[in-house]
């Protein structure tokens, strides 16, 4: 146990989960955050996964490819828009670097450990608060319109997920059919994952905040940081709307806004904020059990209690509010594909969601010190793994803290690894 003071910069997921574990270990923490409570934040809307089967990296062989493929149109799953900003081409000059089916080998073992610790820990925090944020652990079906799609996933993800220890089992239609009996799809078949889960973000954000209530966290809503006061090396003091605020320890937490948290302290953390899209039906004409992916057009689905969640795409376009209707268009669109009973109507009034992932060049997030601020650690860049990883984040940066050894290796996962 300690009694030392620690400053977690940023109040989404992620730096949530770091408060946790750091107040479970004795630290007195406070938590810094620009917005208000109970704001939306990029989790908020997100497909709510707990998913060990993504062991690919979003940086992939292939995705160069299609990502130019993908530029020439925003309706795209994956889209950059064009633009001349000098930290987006040299983000897509490393995430082209990452492009390699040797990258993919090196890091599918950090996602895989990263996300089954996440599934564990979740488990724990479910028994601790009741259960309030509907954890279901019913799996996750990759749908396949196309037997080329099956063949594809079948000798790709699955293979790879199974040589991993992360069991994928190849169904066919009926197969497939008979997981899912309330619900008419149209596919020639799945990939399931048994392991995987999810819950409901919405739900599990505010009982997150109220357990650190009770273990006496403190909370800074409404205060943006601006600044910090280095002293011989290491960071005194963080400088924000509401003061100056000191602590023995410091953790960027902030998401796709980390790279401008971080200005003024000589760090490089190439991120780009990677816009996702969702829709929220409160009262579908079927429900679901598990948690799905409409492979081809990458579209997530997520009941959430009585609502079903569709959403996806990956938009690199810059921090902004803009909603782009096309893309939105995309993921409607995609449904009655494979849901043959869902018409555009089902959609009709709802007000679609959007999201910023911090998306890293290789597709690994940042956790770790940094070696030129020692006190200061990073604890961001999950981009679609937020949810996933937020629980095992927290572990670690509780144990890089406490002076521990790591229970997952954080050579791949430095900060400094683009300085």
């Amino acid at each position: 146990m300690t009694s030392k003071s620690v400053i977690i910069c940023g109040g989404g997921i992620v730096g949530l989960s770091c408060a946790y574990y750091l107040a479970r270990d004795g630290w007195s923490v406070t938590v810094v955050e620009r917005n208000a409570e109970g704001a939306d934040s990029c989790a908020q809307g997100s497909a709510g996964y707990v998913s060990p089967s993504h062991v690919v990296p979003l940086a992939a062989p292939g995705m160069v490819w299609n990502g130019l493929k993908w530029m020439l149109s925003s309706k795209s799953p994956f889209y950059i828009k064009p633009r001349l900003d000098a930290d987006l081409l040299r983000w897509g000059w490393l995430f082209a670097r990452s492009c390699t089916r040797e990258h993919t080998v090196r890091a599918a073992p950090v996602l895989r450990d990263l996300s089954l610790t996440g599934r564990r820990l979740f488990v724990e925090l479910a028994a601790l608060t009741a259960n309030a944020f509907e954890l279901r652990q019913e799996g996750l079906l990759n749908l396949c319109k196309t037997q080329q799609c099956l063949d594809h996933e079948s000798h790709g993800l699955a293979r790879l997920a199974n040589e991993l220890g992360v069991e994928a089992r190849v169904l066919d239609a009926r197969q497939t059919a008979e997981l899912e009996p309330g619900a008419r799809m149209d596919v020639a078949g799945s990939v399931y994952f048994p392991v995987d889960a999810h819950i409901t973000p919405r739900k599990f954000m505010p009982a997150l905040v109220t357990l650190l209530g009770q273990m006496g966290v403190t909370f800074q809503w409404n205060t943006s940081v601006n600044g910090w006061r280095v002293e011989g090396g290491r960071v005194g003091a963080v400088s924000t709307t509401s003061g100056e605020l000191r602590a023995d320890e410091f953790v960027l937490a902030a998401g796709s806004w980390s790279p401008d948290m971080t200005r003024g302290l000589g760090i490089r953390l190439p991120l780009q904020a990677g816009k996702g899209y969702s829709l929220t039906i409160p009262k579908p004409r079927f429900k679901l059990t598990k948690s799905l992916i409409l492979t081809e057009r990458r579209v997530a689905a997520t009941p959430m209690g009585d609502q079903l969640r569709f959403g996806g795409t990956m938009e690199i376009s810059g921090i902004n509010d803009r909603i782009r209707p096309e893309r939105v268009q995309q993921i409607i669109d995609a449904v009655p594909v494979y849901f043959p009973d869902f018409t555009p109507a089902d959609f009709a009034g709802i007000k679609p969601w959007f999201g910023l992932r911090p998306v890293t060049p290789d597709g690994l997030p940042y956790i770790g010190r940094f070696g030129r601020h020692p006190n200061l650690t990073a604890a961001c860049g999950h981009a679609m793994l937020g949810v996933t990883m937020a629980p095992s984040t927290g572990l670690l940066v509780s144990e890089i803290l406490g002076g521990r050894k790591p229970s997952i290796p954080l050579e791949l996962l430095t900060p400094d690894r683009y300085a």
